[in-house]
């Protein structure tokens, strides 16, 4: 057995000069040492180098990389974990093929060599990979489908580079780190920089679910998958459940290869208890799980969590983190690479950073929102539907009367969501999709942008760009449409990058039984009424799981795994927006219109309304702008 969590690079030049790419490999290399601190390793030829760093987790003795076939003409680096690889082995042993080691890398090379570039589809896992073919002289990178395993690149000077990480490039002196314009708009209006856009404007991110294929000078970027919702599946809520339980087994049993120790995260959530359960059942040990609260009650999830952990009997461990704990923010802007706004990042990277003081891997309930409808998002898009449907004159009252209510000081509270929910519900569905992401949408920009920052970017961007993925979403109904566009977005450039970043800055590998592609693809085809019921969200999960989960569990309220950023930026963290955002540096950038920054900054501090989120942003745009550019 083999798989490992690592960091791969690379560097390519149609000038046969080895050494020099040896010292470039070299460098890069030494960037990515916390994804990979048990090993490293090296392959140089006339045109390529290529570079590995590993963190063993299965297959201690022989998983080193990069490794290549029996005649080594095939050479791979990868990053990721194949979990399906013994099942191929079979197959391709009974093809011919050898093997030496008992790796999940080698399968792959041996897949490549069965099936080219169709190797891919056979793959189910999570991975990141570059293989370099001597015969054909060509080099192929691959993402997995969700985007779990990150993969940038870029041509410069002669040169086509790889790697997992953004820094790994800036380890090269001679990379310029140009600000792409475009993709700090994006940026500004999701909270995220989605492929192939990276903030810098001479690298590129290798979208999910895509091939790159460099050979004889030209670059061939192919898409492999796409999550199909069409055609519905007939089938009786039994039988579904019954289905989804026995993917979702499958796929934990799957995860829980391990050749060290194993935990769970538990936040005390659906999505992660069940994780929890169905370990419990294949474990004849009690399970390691890790939960991590907060003390403002309304973002402390701890009691359920213990519920949970005393129900399965589980070795549990919870810690609590304060404000404080954002010391870690200038180490996290690093490794992200780019500005990256989701603040759930500081509380998965503690889990993180807790859970591998004990274990190596961990699993944990990232997927289940996406795969049945969790966020409360799908349905406000649902009722957005309905309201569009009630004549005008009647919509224009419900709407003075609902801003007449005074709003509060927590962006999360039922007034403030029904408020929101008014303000964007007559938008066309793409447009609303961006305003309830709680950044700046389009209307915003003309009076938030400078005109100078405006005359560098088309600020329409960011809506044609998430319409282009609502117009692939036709024939299906609002809420499998968004949950469409979230798995084609927000999964991959969010959650997947999220969750990489911060476990592998822990030298920790996250593992998402939810994710397993067999068990989204089954998901995606039941009825959006399996997935959202009148008000219940995950209904046919929650129905799945009742034999397994306490009640209080399954009927509990979403809460999300996020930090109370509201208050903190009226008490703790007020002095960091100053010191940020506000400062002479900041505000010479040219990105704003100071007036509206500091309108922005008095109606959050006065509790007149909640823009915590737009203000996490702006700030980590500054400290990028700080760690990286400056």
């Amino acid at each position: 057995m083999g798989g490992r969590m690592c960091g791969i690079c690379g560097a390519f030049s149609k000038l046969s000069n080895p050494m020099s790419l040896n010292e470039i490999v070299r460098q890069m290399n030494s960037a990515l040492i916390h994804r990979g601190p048990d090993d490293e390793g090296y392959y140089y030829d006339e045109n390529i180098a290529l570079g590995h760093r590993r963190l063993s987790i299965i297959d201690l003795s022989t998983g080193h990389q990069p490794i290549s076939n029996e005649d080594k003409s095939i050479w791979i680096v990868f990053n990721g974990e194949i979990y399906n690889f013994q099942t191929l082995r079979k197959q391709l042993e009974d093809a011919g093929h050898r093997f030496f080691t008992n790796t999940d890398t080698e399968v792959i090379i041996h897949c490549y060599e069965q099936y080219g570039e169709k190797c891919i589809k056979y793959l189910r896992g999570m991975f990141a990979f570059a293989i370099w073919d001597t015969q054909y002289k060509s080099l192929m990178l691959a993402r997995d489908r969700v985007g779990k395993k990150p993969l940038f690149y870029a041509e410069l000077d002669g040169k086509f580079l790889f790697a997992s990480e953004l820094q790994a490039f800036f380890k090269l002196s001679w990379v310029p780190k140009e600000v792409d314009h475009q993709a700090i708009d994006l940026y500004l209006s999701y909270g995220y920089i989605p492929a192939p856009f990276t903030a810098f404007k001479d690298i590129k991110k290798l979208p999910k679910a895509s091939y790159l294929v460099l050979q004889d000078g030209k670059i061939k970027i192919e898409q492999y998958w796409n999550l199909e919702y069409l055609p519905k599946l007939t089938i009786s809520e039994e039988d579904a459940c019954e289905h989804t339980m026995e993917l979702l087994k499958e796929a934990v049993k799957l995860r829980m290869i391990s050749d060290v120790p194993l935990g769970a995260f538990l936040s005390g959530g659906i999505d992660s208890s069940a994780i929890v359960a169905l370990m419990s059942q294949l474990s004849d040990k009690p399970v390691n799980t890790f939960s991590i609260g907060f003390e403002e009650s309304a973002y402390n999830e701890l009691d359920y969590a213990r519920m949970v952990a005393q129900r399965f009997n589980t070795n549990h461990h919870e810690f609590i983190i304060h404000p404080k704990a954002l010391d870690i923010l200038p180490k996290l802007v690093r490794h992200y690479g780019e500005p990256y706004a989701d603040s759930s990042a500081i509380p998965t990277f503690y889990v993180s950073f807790e859970t591998s003081k004990y274990v190596k891997a961990a699993l944990n309930g990232d997927g289940g929102d996406e795969n049945f409808a969790g966020y409360e998002r799908y349905f406000a898009h649902k009722m957005a539907s309905i309201y569009q449907k009630i004549p005008i004159t009647i919509r224009k009252v419900i709407k003075g009367g609902i801003f007449l209510l005074p709003g509060t000081a927590d962006a999360r509270s039922n007034i403030n969501n029904i408020k929101r929910f008014c303000e964007f519900a007559n938008m066309p569905i793409h447009k609303r999709y961006i305003a309830w992401m709680r950044f700046i949408n389009v209307d915003l920009k003309s009076s938030f942008y400078s005109p100078e920052f405006i005359a560098k970017v088309n600020v329409l961007e960011s809506e044609n760009f998430v319409e282009k993925l609502f117009c692939q979403t036709q024939g299906l109904d609002v809420v499998d449409s968004a949950m469409s566009v979230n798995v084609n977005l927000c999964l991959p450039y969010d959650l997947m990058v999220k969750v990489d970043i911060v476990s592998m800055m822990n030298s920790l590998e996250a593992r998402s039984p939810f994710l397993d592609h067999h068990l989204m693809e089954f998901s995606a085809k039941l009825p959006s009424n399996y997935k959202l019921r009148g008000r219940i969200h995950k209904y046919i999960l929650k129905k799945a799981l009742k034999e397994v989960l306490p009640d209080d569990i399954l009927i509990r309220r979403k809460r999300g795994f996020s930090i109370p950023i509201d208050s903190w930026f009226r008490g703790e963290l007020k002095s960091l927006l100053y010191d940020t955002v506000f400062s002479t540096r900041a505000l010479q950038r040219g990105y704003f219109n100071p007036k509206k920054l500091y309108q922005i900054a008095q109606e959050h501090d006065t509790g007149q309304k909640a823009h915590g989120s737009l203000l996490w942003a702006l700030v980590m745009l500054e400290m990028w702008h700080r760690e990286f550019i400056d």
